[in-house]
């Protein structure tokens, strides 16, 4: 991890804050999922720093990082309660932006999509933290050792369990970005045109949608598994009303997906995970809670 000296007598306490704020963000983010969570952290964090007022701080950056990791990870065993009782499917909150290059943007564009951070919900908190620390944003074991006051060896251990969890449950297809655009171009079409076949060719069989509704908005209770339900389901709910609303091309965290508008209001976001020929998985996040789409992350 970089390490800046700093001082508040040289710069200002939020200044100094401001300047980490994108990786602090892609830090809570990941742990956390939502933006709104990760914003609290960072927030929290705040607090901690104008309380601290910069006095003995020998890196800004490593202080910063250790606090916010530590607030997520609580924040984390809290939200594990709370999704017990979440209603429907659970899929963390996108980050929808019509183009691709902003600064936060740059933070958050590595092993950010809605893939993996599912897959990041099947790891204990510390482990999580452990993981992203050191193989998305390169800390060293003995750094990791003092945010999480634990042995470099017990961190290492984390790191490791963490890696095999993920390593059985990820793709090993890493898919050209126009690959998916493509597809998802064919899925509007065959939703407009209510082509059954053309929708079935372009899932695979085993195929799984997961609609995030929240209880707030209208969105199926389970997931949708197998080709053959997905597409009745695509037909029954979607293509009967796709004169209502448009699809409109976009990129949700880091990668191409599709805003559902109506009268110019985006109401859904929907992403995918594909083998490059076929759709794999449909994340698609109705929450209204969930749903910011300017781009201002």
């Amino acid at each position: 991890m970089e390490s800046r000296e700093a001082s508040s007598e040289t710069e200002d306490l939020p200044a100094l804050f401001e300047r980490y704020r994108p990786r602090l963000f892609a830090l809570a983010y990941r742990m956390l999922g939502t933006r709104a969570d990760a914003e609290d952290a960072l927030q929290d964090a705040y607090m901690r720093w104008h309380q601290a007022g910069g006095r003995h701080i020998a890196s800004v950056e490593a202080w910063l990082v250790t606090v916010v990791t530590r607030l997520c990870i609580d924040k984390l065993r809290a939200a594990r309660t709370e999704r017990e009782v979440y209603v429907g499917p659970w899929l963390p909150e996108p980050i929808v932006e019509s183009t691709s290059g902003t600064e936060a943007q740059a933070e958050l564009a590595s092993s950010l999509s809605t893939a993996f951070l599912l897959l990041m919900e099947r790891l204990a908190a510390e482990e999580r933290a452990a993981f992203l620390l050191h193989d998305v944003f390169e800390t060293e074991y003995t750094e990791i050792s003092r945010i999480l006051t634990k042995s470099a060896t017990a961190c290492r251990q984390l790191v490791s369990r963490a890696r095999k969890r993920l390593r059985d449950n990820r793709p090993r297809i890493d898919v050209n970005p126009d690959a998916v655009r493509a597809l998802l171009e064919r899925f509007v079409r065959a939703v407009h045109a209510q082509d059954r076949d053309a929708l079935l060719d372009l899932f695979a069989r085993e195929a799984a949608w997961t609609s995030d509704g929240g209880g707030k908005a209208r969105a199926a209770r389970k997931v949708i598994h197998g080709r053959e339900s997905i597409v009745r389901f695509v037909l029954g709910v979607l293509a009967r009303r796709s004169d209502r609303f448009a699809f409109d091309p976009a990129i949700i965290n880091g990668e191409p997906g599709l805003v559902l508008t109506r009268y110019g209001e985006g109401f859904a976001a929907m992403s995918v995970s594909t083998d490059g020929a076929q759709i794999v998985d449909v994340f698609i996040v109705l929450n209204p809670d969930k749903l910011r789409f300017a781009d201002d992350s």
